[in-house]
């Protein structure tokens, strides 16, 4: 086995890898062009987010804003609605405001340069990197989870990747690595090699093609490299919400619910909600009272749902309460039930009005 990686090692290695992916990668959308718009939408959107989870709003996304102009066009509520339930909202308004500064500053062009890219807002080293090498041919090297998994087992780097001095060894390697003649595929086949083959667990290195050039694999490391990361510990609440209706059917939805906005609803629209601890429908109703002057209101319980964010994980608990009228406040909306989604709403949101619809029989929500 060569594990070294030097003159014709190296070139041995590239080639390897770029005619693996060449034969062997999926079918993508983003991969069907060079454009860097798609390619940037496309690494915005898997920031944390799994392919599967994607490719729906990818679709949806880019029937709607075709393209950059476009998207510097739209408000923020229409780019968070087209965005509502893929979570970490802050990546669809930096993207949008991104936009914005493109059409201003660059003539409607992502800029090629890397250090002008990385002044735009939620552009970091990795997707910069991305963008740049894929669409542009920019010899820059990436390194996300997948490409640091890679190389650490190429290179039998021990320990936990994220630590400074691993991850600057690894940011090292991916740049000596980097095949200049082809950056993107280049990038492309390692994070490709990441997701199906060189996977966290039970990597498949019979079928990896460069296995003979991999230190981890020589040494029998391959299970224990790299060390598993210590998960945050699990941190877990309960939210009580409060669908209001009127007698016309309609709701009350707020946008300044408090500390827990921006973890769960995201700074979007949301039903009146607060953290409770032991008695969910006497906290709920204290926080209507004090909040939107709402008194001696009777609250319905409807079936409880769970929702996890990051290491959060959530009870949602929803009450429904029927008032003759709803109060007209600032920064709220009052709309009928059903158009509840023509709003930019989030997950948790839905699923709040999902336990509505369960026991009302209603599919307008």
């Amino acid at each position: 086995m060569k594990t070294s990686f030097t003159g014709r090692a190296l070139k041995t290695f590239q080639s390897r890898m770029l005619a693996w992916f060449r034969v062997h990668q999926r079918d993508l959308p983003w991969r069907r062009s060079r454009d860097p718009y798609r390619i940037w939408v496309a690494e915005v959107m898997l920031q944390q987010t799994r392919i599967a989870a994607v490719l729906p709003f990818y679709h949806r996304f880019l029937a709607r804003f075709p393209s950059l102009e476009s998207l510097a066009r739209a408000s923020e509520p229409q780019v968070l609605k087209l965005w509502s339930g893929l979570g970490y909202y802050s990546r669809a308004r930096n993207l949008h405001r991104a936009a914005k500064i493109i059409v201003a500053r660059h003539n409607g062009q992502f800029p090629r340069a890397r250090d002008a890219a990385l002044e735009l807002p939620g552009i970091g080293v990795y997707t910069a990197a991305a963008v740049l090498s894929i669409a542009y041919d920019v010899p820059l090297a990436v390194l996300d989870g997948n490409v640091a998994r890679v190389l650490a087992r190429i290179k039998a780097i021990r320990g936990d990747l994220r630590a400074p001095k691993n991850w600057q060894a690894l940011a090292a390697a991916a740049q000596t690595f980097l095949a200049t003649q082809a950056p993107g595929d280049w990038n492309q086949s390692l994070m490709e090699l990441g997701e199906v083959i060189c996977t966290p667990q039970s990597p498949r290195c019979a079928k990896c093609p460069v296995a003979r050039h991999c230190r981890a694999y020589a040494q029998g490391l391959s299970d224990e490299i790299p060390a598993p990361r210590r998960n945050r510990a699990s941190v877990h609440m309960k939210i009580a919400a409060a669908i209001l209706r009127d007698r016309r059917g309609r709701t009350l939805l707020v946008q300044d619910p408090g500390a827990h906005d921006t973890v769960l609803f995201s700074r979007m629209w949301q039903f009146p909600a607060v953290e409770v601890m032991r008695h969910a429908k006497t906290e709920l109703a204290a926080h209507l009272s004090n909040t939107l002057s709402i008194r001696n209101v009777s609250l319905q319980e409807l079936p409880a749902a769970r929702h996890g964010v990051t290491f959060r994980n959530l009870t949602l608990l929803p009450f429904l309460a029927s008032l003759s009228e709803l109060p007209k406040l600032p920064r709220t909306r009052i709309l009928p039930l059903k158009d509840l989604t023509n709003l930019p709403v989030s997950s948790a949101t839905r699923k709040i009005a999902a336990a509505l619809a369960s026991v009302s029989g209603s599919s307008a929500l």
